[in-house]
């Protein structure tokens, strides 16, 4: 049979195109009702979680006297810094009272130290902890390796309140109520998560390398220290982020052990404010104020690091 009339048909027949031959720009226009859908839940749920710090913002800016009559709008006529100032103590309490505050004061640049010492002390020993101990998990080979693993991960879910008073009973007996040891104590050593997570990623470090190290004459305090936790750097950061981000808002054992100003940190300082009411009502004004400063650390820290925490958790999960 000839075959000729069939080839060259093929030959001359029009090339393959694809199954959506529309321009690209009309492809990207046309979204799928489900990507639509799944655009506007994202949007929605966005909307929710921004919705408290928009009227944290809205209120820290409006002014003391105009605060109910202004509740609807979503937006202030005119937006004033005078409650940050009140809350800095730029004003007096003459002064406080006469913008519509209630003449409540703390001293927000003493609690903020405070926080900032509080959270770089237990984010420095918890961090160096966490590592010592995951590293130890992932590569030494102990009796009684894999009981005292599955424990750190069962103190997962043992809920904080229940080592609270014998916490605190601990640290009175100790004296160190009121000072920075007593706040520190309790979280300065490893948490579950720290170990678990630090151990996941250990576990995927060649082990050529540390054998070489080993050949070489090494120890484990070395390859640990010149190896392991510079190529650790980033689960070390998000474990650094999200502990500091815990400590920088811990509340309850702060309320409990530094409740003097001494060593009072700032979501104390902040419901001490709340608590002191010679007008007969809280400054909510002032008190959004001084909250939006409490805010702004932990979200700098989520703008220029959030990808990376969730990177790293993605990675450290799946091993």
């Amino acid at each position: 049979m000839n075959d000729t009339p069939t080839l060259l048909a093929k030959h001359t027949a029009a090339p393959d195109r694809p199954a959506d031959a529309r321009p690209a720009a009309a492809r990207r226009r046309a979204l799928p009702w489900g990507g639509m859908a799944a655009w506007l839940v994202l949007a929605a749920l966005l909307a929710l979680t921004l919705a408290p710090f928009w009227m944290m913002l809205k209120t820290a800016l409006t002014p003391a006297a105009e605060l109910f009559s202004q509740s609807t709008r979503l937006w202030p006529e005119a937006p004033t810094l005078d409650n940050l100032r009140r809350v800095l103590g730029g004003m007096d309490a003459a002064q406080a009272i006469a913008a519509g505050g209630s003449g409540a004061r703390i001293d927000v640049s003493r609690a903020v130290l405070n926080s900032l010492v509080f959270t770089a002390v237990v984010v420095v020993l918890q961090t160096a902890c966490a590592a010592m101990a995951a590293y130890a998990f992932a590569r030494l080979r102990f009796p009684g390796r894999q009981v005292l693993f599955g424990m750190f991960i069962a103190s997962m879910m043992v809920p904080g309140v229940v080592t609270f008073i014998p916490n605190f009973i601990l640290i009175k007996d100790l004296g160190w109520l009121n000072t920075l040891p007593g706040l520190v104590a309790p979280f300065a050593l490893m948490q579950g998560f720290s170990v678990f997570f630090l151990r996941q990623f250990f576990l995927s470090i060649p082990r050529d390398l540390e054998e070489a190290a080993r050949l070489e004459g090494a120890g484990f305090g070395c390859i640990f220290l010149r190896i392991v936790l510079p190529l650790s750097t980033t689960p070390l950061a998000t474990i650094a982020v999200l502990t500091g981000i815990g400590m920088w808002n811990e509340f309850f054992w702060p309320s409990l052990v530094a409740r003097d100003e001494t060593w009072q940190v700032l979501p104390v300082a902040l419901q001490a404010f709340k608590s002191q009411t010679p007008q007969g009502q809280p400054d909510w004004s002032g008190l959004m104020a001084a909250a939006s400063l409490a805010v702004l650390p932990t979200l700098v820290l989520l703008l220029v690091l959030g990808r990376r925490v969730v990177e790293s958790v993605q990675f450290s999960g799946g091993k």
